[in-house]
Formats: structure tokens, sequence, C-alpha cells
């Protein structure tokens, strides 16, 4: 990280539900917002089901990495962010989403695992990501915009902003 803490990135395992229950026990409520659209309550985020389904990510429609850290203390993992990128329906194309627990938001994790899923990405054959983000979400647009990714507003009433790189 940019503090100098080292981490691991890595591809979530389905091992990874309890700390991914505790991952989501520490997202504020802007931070949910600002990834979801909406606000979803901590029950709904961390239900079974949901995180089943995260945890065992279908490696040939969707890679989510991980960025795991290790308390000093107590060497208690913890899982800091989750990345994506998801097979889009149309050929050669994929959507990135990020998530920073608020703790480690603004230690340079969102660009590297941006990084790392776009290298994925080119490797799978994609040769186009886009991602959607609230136009009040200036971090996460700052993140993109320093990969490469050119951003335009959507729609006005709908206060989203659409991120596109081609590979």
């Amino acid at each position: 990280m940019r503090d100098g803490t080292s981490v691991t990135i890595r591809p979530i395992r389905p091992d990874d539900e309890p700390l991914m229950v505790k991952f989501h026990s520490t997202l504020s409520d802007l931070t949910v917002y600002m990834r979801y659209f909406c606000s979803l309550g901590l029950a709904l985020r961390t239900a079974h089901e949901r995180l089943v389904h995260i945890c065992s990510s279908d490696y040939a429609s969707e890679m989510v990495l991980v960025v795991e850290g290790k308390d000093p203390r107590t060497a208690e993992r913890s899982i800091m962010a989750v990345g994506r990128v998801n097979r889009l329906k149309s050929d050669g194309e994929a959507e990135a989403a990020l998530l920073v627990a608020d703790p480690y938001q603004g230690l340079g994790l969102g660009t590297e695992l941006l990084h790392r899923l776009l290298e994925i990405a080119r490797k799978e054959g994609i040769r186009r990501v886009v991602a959607e983000m609230l136009r009040d979400n200036l971090a996460v647009q700052a993140t993109f915009k320093k990969v490469g990714f050119q951003l335009c507003s959507i729609d006005q009433d709908l206060n989203e902003v659409h991120a596109t790189l081609d590979l």
C-alpha cells in the first residue's frame, strides 16, 4: 500500500465467506451507497446465499479479486478491498467494479486492484471494460481515470457516470 503495508491480492475463495462478512461490517452507509447506488443493509449484503455466489466465482464469466491484509498485532486476516470484472453478453466486453473498506480508502488499493483486474481481462481476450459509478463518487472516478478510462455523464437525471477503456 502507499503507506508501505504489505498486502496480498488474490482470487476470492469459497472459504472467504466469514472474512467477507467482516469486510462488509467495516463499510459505512456512504460507501455502500456509492458502490450499490442504493442503501443495502448489512444483513442483505452478508446473506449466506449472496456470499456463497460471490465467493464461488465462475472464472469463465467473472474474476473476483480480494486484497487481504494481516493485523500486525494479532496476525488475523482481513479483506480490505474487493474488485471484479464480469463478462457481458456483448462479445469482448466486461464490466469492472471496486469496493474498498473505509479504513483503507485513499491508500492506493483500488488503483492496484483495478490494474490487476485489467491485466486479467486482457489475458482473457476482453477488448473493452466498462463501469458505472455515481456522479458524486469522485474517488472512484479518479481511480478509473488514473488507469486510463474515459468518463462521460450518461444522463443528468440518472446521476451516473459511464467509464470505458479499450484494451
